[in-house]
């Protein structure tokens, strides 16, 4: 497989993103769990440090959260509530994968 983020169903917003991140095409992790994940499949993935699961699993949720640009969010019946919730074993991991987010998140409003 040779995938390219500009394939998969990702919000435009998403896309430029990930280009302004350097992102073209993704990691091993993220090729095998983005199409599973972005059809609301399960996955349960395991890759070692450094190879892109943060936003294997970060991209989907980035896609589900509904943002205050979004249309949907007059419709939200709670907003500002929490959307996501991510568990990580340690505050060092947490804080990375947050930062790593947010920042692919940021234009999302």
């Amino acid at each position: 497989m040779s995938l390219t983020f500009e394939e998969l169903p990702l919000r435009q917003e998403t896309k430029a993103a990930l280009k302004e991140h350097g992102f073209d095409s993704p990691f091993p992790i993220q090729e095998m769990v983005l199409p599973i994940a972005l059809a609301d499949g399960d996955v349960i993935g395991q890759a070692k440090t450094g190879t892109g699961k943060t936003l294997a699993f970060g991209i989907p949720l980035i896609e589900r959260v509904i943002a205050p640009n979004d249309a949907e969010w007059k419709a939200l019946e709670h907003k500002g509530a929490p959307q996501v919730l991510v568990v990580v074993p340690t505050r060092e991991l947490c804080i990375q994968v947050a930062k790593d987010i947010d920042e692919l998140a940021n234009n999302r409003g």
